[in-house]
């Protein structure tokens, strides 16, 4: 009870002038309490699983190397564990074994709605099962309360420069509120190595709650110069998240915001900003450090920022053809003098998939339900119908087919979400619960620093070549 007293203590005090952060005890909250006991008994089997791998087949080889593997990225080499979530080359993203068809299928709606939830979608990604609608609207009701931002972390966020990338104020935003971790608080108290993945839990949860709240803010003082609509905690987190940044009164931004924060949640381990939360949060740092590195990995341009990019060209390809109908085509046409002049197109191939991008399906299934008249949708169709056997014929890349960057800045920008430079601060809304469903869960099954061994070039080729 000292120890519990003295973290309870140093979190309160961390928060003085905003709001008091709850004692971060386990059963502090029913739903939480719910959700503890949901992970615990699947927490003992993965233990006693990975024990098992480590006693009977830890020697065992499941890959061989090559020297492209090394060179090339780590591209393909099977050296992490992340039960998650999975990336077929062939189904695409799965949640904890289901696809996201399935997810936006079972995953609980808004009244109304046809999306599935996001926080719904984190409760899958913590425990394994879908939560039924009363835990899906009771788990959002505790980010609710969790929501409101400490007033140190809105005076450093307001003290920033206007004109500083989002990205850059959303990743030091987060930075600032690592004040509050109830997880280093805990450390410093003398935690139990099995208590880490619950004070990781309390500071995710927060995370979570607040970062829709920060990414508002950031977005009306660096392109509107003013505050935004007002916190509505009868909304769920994704329409709440679309009401605050008020760019559309149309209902079915609300909807469309929830199926990118839906689909973008999780993407496996071995993604930028996937790996580096995993990365830094092996060395013990606490969730807000961890998130703070991973947004910045997801601020690169061959990550987070492609789908800034591809609304751009798609921008231009519109300018270019003026009053000219985009047709399947026109469109291939326009593509052979873009790819003849060695200019990129983005938004099509990807690193593992080998099918259409099912992101990209769901996303364009919503499109041509709800906005089949819009210009920029008949642009992205075009290049749908067109892009895809122009890119195979020519052997240039191994998936010809869209991922999902190529359509979600055209629905944002349906909805007046226009300024690209804070798309990505989109995408960090959505990726936080993935990413950080991954730090509990390294927690909980106690994997290890992170320490993959190097080799200088020569090395490598005296290896491979015999020189």
């Amino acid at each position: 009870m000292e120890r519990l007293a003295r973290i309870a203590a140093h979190v309160n005090a961390s928060s003085r002038g905003g709001v008091i952060c709850p004692t971060p005890t386990a059963g502090q909250s029913p739903i939480i309490e719910k959700l503890i006991s949901k992970m615990e008994p699947l927490v003992k089997e993965k233990l006693a699983l990975k024990a098992e791998l480590l006693k009977k087949a830890g020697d065992t080889k499941i890959q061989d190397l090559t020297v492209e593997m090394c060179i090339n990225g780590a591209r393909s080499i099977k050296a992490m564990v992340t039960d998650t979530s999975d990336l077929d080359a062939n189904i695409g993203i799965a949640y904890r074994g289901k696809s996201l068809y399935e997810c936006n299928k079972e995953l609980p709606k808004a009244p109304g709605g046809d999306v599935g939830l996001p926080e719904a979608a984190f409760w899958l990604l913590l425990t394994g099962e879908v939560p039924s609608d009363a835990d899906c609207k009771a788990l959002t009701a505790e980010l609710h309360k969790r929501a409101t931002v400490p007033q140190f972390a809105l005076d450093i966020m307001d003290n920033l420069p206007k004109d500083m990338h989002p990205m850059t104020q959303i990743s030091m935003s987060i930075l600032a509120l690592q004040k509050t971790s109830k997880f280093q608080a805990a450390y410093d108290a003398g935690m139990k190595k099995d208590e880490y993945w619950k004070y990781s839990l309390e500071d995710s949860l927060d995370i979570i709650a607040r970062i829709p709240v920060i990414a508002a803010r950031i977005y009306h003082r660096t392109f509107k110069n003013g505050a935004g609509p007002a916190y509505d905690p009868n909304l769920d987190w994704a329409g709440n998240y679309a009401h605050m940044l008020g760019t559309s009164s149309d209902p079915l931004f609300k909807e469309a915001t929830r199926l990118y924060l839906m689909v973008h949640a999780d993407h496996e381990g071995g993604n930028v900003s996937a790996h580096t939360v995993h990365l830094v949060g092996s060395a013990l740092s606490d969730p807000y450090y961890s998130l703070a590195a991973g947004l910045c990995g997801l601020a690169g341009p061959l990550h987070g920022l492609a789908n800034q990019e591809c609304l751009a060209w798609l921008l231009q390809v519109q300018k270019d053809l003026g009053n000219v109908e985009p047709t399947k085509e026109v469109i291939t046409e326009y593509a052979k003098k873009t790819l003849a002049a060695g200019k990129v197109i983005p938004g099509f191939g990807h690193a593992v998939l080998r099918k259409t991008d099912p992101r990209y399906m769901l996303e364009r299934e919503f499109a041509l339900k709800h906005m089949q008249g819009d210009p920029l949708f008949k642009l992205v169709d075009a290049c749908y119908q067109a892009l895809p056997p122009l890119l195979e014929s020519l052997g240039k890349v191994k998936n010809p087919n869209p991922n999902v960057d190529a359509h979600s800045g055209q629905i944002m920008s349906f909805y007046g979400l226009t300024e690209q430079n804070y798309y990505t601060v989109v995408f960090a809304v959505s990726r936080s619960m993935g990413v950080l469903a991954q730090l509990i869960w390294a927690r909980a099954i106690g994997l290890p620093i992170e320490r993959p061994k190097s080799v200088p070039l020569d090395v490598l080729a005296k290896t491979a070549l015999k020189k």
